[in-house]
């Protein structure tokens, strides 16, 4: 128990340190990030410039061209061109690059475009109901949940589509609405260019800070709730809880983890289909845990279940835990499968139901499938071997490795598999030697036949009392007996029993009594016989062959 601290010790250090290191990468990997983006976001600047000065001609007389040509030039942060799409009044003309930038985050966080239904025609689509030119281009969804229309209008000189006056007068409102406004005015700007998705740099590296940050509280809250739990459950004389603990490590520190990046989530103020595709992928990762948590949970509560002094006194329920083990993980494989099928939009309900009217085809084509799975629980029940036992299985002898749902696994002599399906397992004779309490020792001891009657008695009644004075002898039954007169020996038959179910002690105390009988034979003056035969030829045929030789 000496040892035991140290042990622990340098086990919860290495696995500090390998967490450690884990957030160092990140980091690294986040800071290259933050360094790299404004180079990144110069060179955007330079590929636009040269792509905006082939592009000169590009036709931006339709509303849906007017409209995709204002949103190119706002992604590029080029605001004071992008507000030439704007119709401002002669007042506020100086103001024209800050009312289209303050009109791309508004449309970025509360806009919804409707680039693709718009007309082509330079005239507009005259059959909308407004007028001739006049377009709506999308709306704007505003606190209270209501929505108020984005709209073009076309110029009298130039004929070009730009944001009507009335658009341009909400734009302060709608923009003083932001939840995200102090950010969008003190952050660089190139941290606010969009990055994947159209979302702006800024909240992905904001939400790749706040996933390393939860980590690194993650990992520390986990190891001081485990750390407080382990003391609790110290002074308990249970040792499941313990277990729990142990295996719920991972789980535990994950939960947490996520935890903190939902609550963490609010405050980034991702665009909305960002915001749902991150919650989604945490609800996901959530269940993920959990379903991890009773696969778990399933393991722990086979290790209690084989370990109790219970099924130590119940040796039939105690073969049944592997094979209850595997069946509870496969049912929380296939709750994962249908919290995944509900997950992808699918009704579960309906998937049930309809497996139920498929029953009857189900159980046709998977008549071998629960033929073996009943025979895996009635090998479970009758018990006529467990994993680990050495059997002869008709021709097939090994080890038993595993009793599994389909089939039996049986590791020869040869060092092979053998596999062989449970439904015909059950119907097939079977012989374990596991249950052996004693293992038989037979023999015939072959002597010459010019051993003497009282060499004979002398062999017999030592090589008994050889026996008999054996430590692990089974006594009530030792048979040392003269057995017959064969072609070419006599015959003494040996079965005795020995109280030992190892083989390897058996083989042993196997090699001893032969060298000890071999000893008897020859302090007796004996030997053993070898298969011989004598041929009696007449008198007058070993005549002629004389003559002739």
């Amino acid at each position: 128990m000496a040892g035991a601290a140290p042990v622990a010790t340098g086990e919860r250090l290495s696995r500090f340190h390998a967490a450690w290191r884990a957030v160092q990468r990140l980091s690294v990997l986040l800071c290259c990030c933050l360094f790299t983006a404004p180079v990144s976001a110069q060179l955007a600047d330079q590929r636009s410039e040269s792509d905006d000065e082939s592009e000169a001609d590009v036709d931006v007389r339709s509303p849906r061209a007017c409209l995709n040509r204002f949103l190119d030039l706002s992604r590029a942060a080029r605001f004071a061109e992008a507000g030439r799409y704007l119709d401002v009044p002669k007042a506020r003309d100086a103001s024209r690059a800050e009312l289209a930038r303050r009109l791309r985050a508004v449309i970025a966080r509360r806009g919804k475009l409707e680039s693709t239904k718009l007309s082509e025609n330079p005239a507009g689509d005259l059959a909308d109901g407004l007028p001739a030119s006049l377009e709506k281009v999308g709306s704007v969804l505003e606190a209270d949940g209501l929505s108020e229309p984005l709209r073009m209008s076309r110029g009298r000189a130039d004929g070009i589509w730009r944001f009507s006056s009335a658009t341009v007068a909400k734009i302060d409102v709608w923009y003083a609405a932001l939840p995200d406004r102090f950010l969008i005015e003190r952050l660089p700007g190139w941290l606010q260019r969009p990055g994947p998705g159209d979302v702006p740099r800024w909240q992905w590296l904001a939400l790749a800070l706040a996933t390393l940050v939860s980590l690194m509280v993650g990992f520390a809250a986990s190891s001081m709730l485990r750390r407080g739990l382990a003391r609790v459950f110290g002074r308990t004389r249970t040792t499941w809880d313990d277990r729990l603990l142990s295996r719920l490590r991972g789980p535990i520190t994950i939960g947490i983890t996520l935890s903190l990046v939902r609550a963490v989530l609010p405050f980034l103020y991702l665009y909305e289909w960002a915001d749902d595709l991150v919650r989604k992928s945490l609800h996901g990762l959530f269940l993920a845990t959990l379903l991890w948590t009773f696969w778990r949970l399933v393991d722990v509560a086979a290790e209690i279940a084989w370990d109790s002094p219970w099924s130590h006194g119940h040796a039939a329920p105690r073969a049944l835990i592997p094979l209850a083990r595997r069946v509870g993980k496969a049912a929380v494989a296939i709750a994962a499968g249908l919290v995944f099928l509900a997950a992808l939009g699918y009704s579960v309900t309906s998937l049930v139901a309809g497996l139920g009217l498929g029953g009857l085809a189900l159980a046709l084509a998977s008549q071998k499938t629960f033929e073996n799975l009943f025979g895996a629980f009635s090998l479970g029940i009758d018990q006529p071997f467990r994993e680990g036992d050495f059997v002869r299985i008709e021709d097939v002898v090994g080890t038993v490795e595993s009793l599994g749902l389909r089939s039996t696994k049986i590791r020869t002599l040869d060092r092979t598999i053998v596999s062989i399906p449970n439904g015909k397992l059950a119907e097939m004779r079977l012989e374990t030697f596991a249950t052996r309490d004693r293992l038989r020792f037979a023999c015939t001891l072959r002597l010459e036949y010019g051993t003497r009657a009282d060499q004979m008695r002398r062999v017999i009644a030592d090589v008994e009392s050889a026996f008999r004075s054996h430590p692990k002898i089974w006594s009530e039954s030792v048979v040392v007996r003269f057995k017959e007169l064969s072609e070419s020996s006599l015959d003494i038959e040996v079965n005795v029993w020995f109280t030992t179910s190892d083989w390897d002690e058996f083989i042993d105390i196997r090699q001893e009594i032969l060298l000890d009988i071999m000893a008897i034979v020859e302090r007796n003056g004996c030997s053993f016989a070898f298969p011989t035969r004598t041929l009696h030829l007449p008198r007058a045929e070993l005549d002629a062959r004389r003559t002739t030789t």
